[in-house]
């Protein structure tokens, strides 16, 4: 009877060593998950000029890009003027947008988005902009989010853009005074692609005129085809239906900075 008492003592200390043992490990990759994490910018800004027209960032640039990310990365958002920024794009028709909108941990987060002074650099590996024209108007001279860019690019994170996200990258400058994109091959909205959607004179500047301006090598495909382009850590995409393939790209950089 004592072997018997004994064996069942070894068996159930052995599970609860085990079970402790399991919960630790799985705490241990979730503990490693959330000190995993990426910066999604989103504008705060709601017109397009004088036009009248409602704007802001678009949500198919956030949930495409997310979508690929949020397995491996936590993802936070952070705004110019934080707080509920404005949508754009507002599709739920599209699965991956319906997915994000839908899920209330990441629907929290961007609706209470941080204001710049809210983020600490250092606890990001990367920091993605979303476009949406919004970005065109409180992007490029938003120092403090420039700053934050700056930090993770020097930590050897990836910055990242798509669209009219790029936007945010002309003004960024490094500790050697030198544009981030100088002398990098980038891509953005076209030029082109302004004309076809008759914005080009409402746009308070040319985003590709921009960044060729800033020293950057400008590469890009025809109206609305999915183009991505990589080069030392950053990544920019063309169009809206580039966002998944720089969300695809941003994870490409991270993994090979991990190597």
């Amino acid at each position: 009877m004592k072997k018997i008492l004994t064996s069942g003592l070894m068996a159930i200390t052995l599970f609860a060593v085990t079970l402790h043992s399991e919960i630790g490990i799985a705490q241990t990759k979730k503990a490693k998950k959330m000190e995993k994490k990426i910066l999604f910018v989103v504008s705060s800004h709601d017109k397009k000029g004088d036009t009248g027209e409602s704007t802001g960032y678009y949500l198919g640039e956030v949930s495409h890009a997310w979508e690929v990310l949020k397995d491996d990365y936590t993802i936070d958002f952070v705004s110019p003027k934080g707080g509920t920024p404005p949508v754009d794009g507002f599709d739920l028709s599209d699965p991956v947008n319906k997915e994000f909108w839908e899920d209330s941990v990441y629907h929290n987060k961007i609706s209470n988005s941080m204001k710049p002074s809210e983020v600490n650099p250092n606890d990001y590996v990367a920091i993605y902009y979303a476009g949406g024209h919004g970005a065109m108007w409180d992007f490029a001279d938003n120092i403090e989010i420039a700053k934050i860019a700056t930090t993770i690019h020097e930590n050897n994170g990836v910055v990242g853009a798509v669209c009219h996200g790029p936007a945010g990258l002309v003004n960024i400058k490094l500790s050697n005074g030198k544009y981030l994109v100088d002398g990098k091959k980038v891509n953005a909205f076209t030029n082109e692609e302004e004309i076809a959607v008759k914005l080009e004179k409402v746009v308070p500047f040319a985003l590709e005129s921009k960044l060729i301006e800033r020293g950057a090598k400008f590469e890009k495909s025809g109206l609305w085809q999915k183009h991505v382009t990589v080069d030392q850590r950053l990544v920019t995409g063309q169009n809206p239906q580039s966002a998944k393939g720089v969300g695809e790209a941003i994870l490409k950089e991270l993994k090979l900075i991990k190597k």
